[in-house]
């Protein structure tokens, strides 16, 4: 036996889960239902980070070709 899984949005209305129009599933349909809650909107990479903004005096042209050198020693790239 093999399970083929075909996803849909449904909606409850009067305690009972309601298919959008089109869908004709016949009685004894096996389905999984999981509710789904709405998502908060993310802050932005720049609303997460602005605290750091000017945090370095001295920032080096070359900091990312050369993050070793200037965080561990490394010889310059």
């Amino acid at each position: 036996m093999s399970i083929t899984t075909i996803g849909i949005t449904a909606t409850v209305k009067n305690g009972e889960i309601v298919l959008p129009a089109g869908v004709d599933w016949p009685d004894g349909t096996v389905v999984r239902i999981e509710q789904v809650k709405e998502e908060e909107e993310l802050p932005t990479l720049y609303d997460t980070m602005k605290e750091f903004v000017g945090v370095v005096d001295d920032p080096r042209t070359d900091m990312a070709a050369n993050h070793n050198h200037y965080l561990h020693g490394h010889r310059k790239a």
